[in-house]
């Protein structure tokens, strides 16, 4: 919803490659100095194993992911019949992960997984056999997904050649990526608390596990966003909402976004959020197209950060968005910080929600999980203050499986950022925003996992 200098590119050989040719330096001895001592670098097999739930049987070439902590590259390997994933490492600690994706009695049921703080030491003995498990959770899919996150904002070139960043121009587009209408009613914006990546969320941990993850929800905080009235949105359409400054920015910063658009919609309520500053309108924007706001936390405006949020949408049920933030059964604190209105959240069931993306940012050092596996196993980095966005991954196979595409797509897809440190792009190779210019219909790739599902992009799709 990475490995030894970790570029966004798979290196599927590489650690047994490397460790091949450490083995075989460290069997050299050096001929000049017969009493230095031969040094061994140790491997070992690990065997990776996914326990899926009840009503679900192993299925093999399910692929896995192994990530050792503060490397780059990611190894991958593919399970057996028996659900077991086999890999040749060094001593490091890892995280594994996986996703598969099955059709049952109708719906599209993701199974994601993660394992943190995989421990191999060179206590073991060279060649030793390593077994971990990781836990698989069962979700669904929805209609709605998070097709771009636009938070970075941009930097802008004065006149002076000073240079400005100008983060108030963030905006999400949601899109339905099926081929029925959906329902927009009570559609809902939520970020996490903690509000960044960086923070060492201990207080939720309990054996290094999420404590909300096996009591079904994720937390909500500061505030909520819900869409009035009730919209429908057709087939393969999306819906565009500006977070901040609905206006057309790019009359003072060039490289921001216009937002004087009568198709889009707004987070905009100056009676619970006032920072005008930040909750400027388009007169182009019609009222019943503003988002009504609900006050969890405090504060003068919704704190979705520019660097690493953790952000999904949700429909509750048998509820109102506005029920949930006055009602105190929803409630819980951060810490147990019952005296700080900034750590109050509210406790959103896991299958209330329809999307979420987790956002780490580019170069930081041991980013925490917010969310759970249920939700998004994944994560995807982000440079800030460059005017890149997050924009969901095309599902190839199924966008050109589609008749009506056949001679409307666009590949060679060129607005990647796997180029630069910590950058990323689609693998389908099809330029998705060409592609709906062009008439076809695009169905996005939607695992759950955000690792898998977006990629960082050089440009935001409204300045295309």
């Amino acid at each position: 919803m990475r490995q030894f200098n970790f570029k966004s590119r798979i290196r599927p050989a590489l650690w047994t490659a490397t460790a091949a040719f450490l083995l075989a330096t460290a069997a050299c001895t050096d001929n000049d100095n017969n009493n230095k001592e031969e040094e061994v670098i140790k491997t070992f097999k690990l065997n990776v194993k996914l326990e899926y739930p009840d009503g679900y049987a192993p299925q093999r070439d399910v692929n896995v992911r192994l990530r050792r902590s503060n490397a780059d590259d990611v190894n991958e390997a593919k399970t057996d019949s028996a659900g077991v994933a086999v890999f040749t490492v060094i001593a490091g600690i890892y995280e594994a992960t996986a996703a598969e994706t099955r059709s049952v009695n109708g719906y599209l049921s993701i199974l994601n997984g993660v394992k943190s703080s995989i421990e191999v030491t060179d206590a073991y003995k060279n060649g030793d056999t390593i077994s971990v498990s990781v836990p698989l959770t069962a979700s669904k899919t929805s209609q709605l997904v998070i097709k771009e996150l636009y938070i970075g904002g941009c930097e802008n070139t004065n006149s002076d050649n000073s240079v400005t960043n100008f983060y108030q121009d963030k905006y999400v587009i949601l899109y339905n990526n099926s081929n029925a209408p959906v329902s927009l009613s009570n559609l809902t914006l939520a970020i996490t608390v903690p509000l960044l990546s960086a923070s060492k969320n201990e207080a939720d941990k309990i054996d290094g596990k999420l404590f909300y993850e096996s009591e079904g929800w994720v937390p909500a905080g500061y505030g909520l966003w819900t869409i009035q009235n009730s919209p429908s949105l057709d087939p393969y359409k999306q819906i565009v909402i500006a977070i901040n400054c609905a206006v057309d920015n790019t009359k003072t910063y060039s490289q921001s976004i216009n937002f004087a658009n009568p198709e889009y919609y707004a987070c905009h309520d100056l009676e619970v959020w006032n920072d005008v500053k930040n909750y400027t309108v388009s007169e182009l924007i019609p009222s019943e197209h503003y988002l009504k706001a609900y006050l969890i936390g405090q504060g003068s405006s919704w704190p979705i950060g520019q660097l690493s949020p953790a952000f999904f949408v949700f429909i509750p049920e048998g509820i109102t968005p506005e029920a949930i933030a006055a009602e105190t059964s929803y409630s819980n604190y951060y810490n147990n910080n019952t005296q700080s209105a900034a750590q109050h959240r509210k406790k959103i069931p896991t299958e209330w929600v329809l999307d979420a993306i987790e956002v780490f940012k580019s170069g930081e050092q041991n980013s925490n999980k917010r969310l759970t596996p249920a939700v998004d196993a994944g994560s995807v980095k982000l440079t800030n203050a460059k005017g890149y966005t997050l924009y969901r991954n095309v599902d190839k196979a199924a966008t050109e499986a589609i008749a009506e595409n056949a001679g409307k797509l666009v590949y060679s897809y060129s607005l990647g950022t796997a180029d630069i440190e910590n950058g990323s792009t689609d693998p389908s190779g099809i330029d998705a925003e060409a592609s709906l210019k062009n008439g076809a219909k695009i169905i996005y790739k939607d695992t759950n996992n955000s690792t898998n599902d977006f990629h960082q992009r050089a440009k935001a799709s409204l300045r295309d």
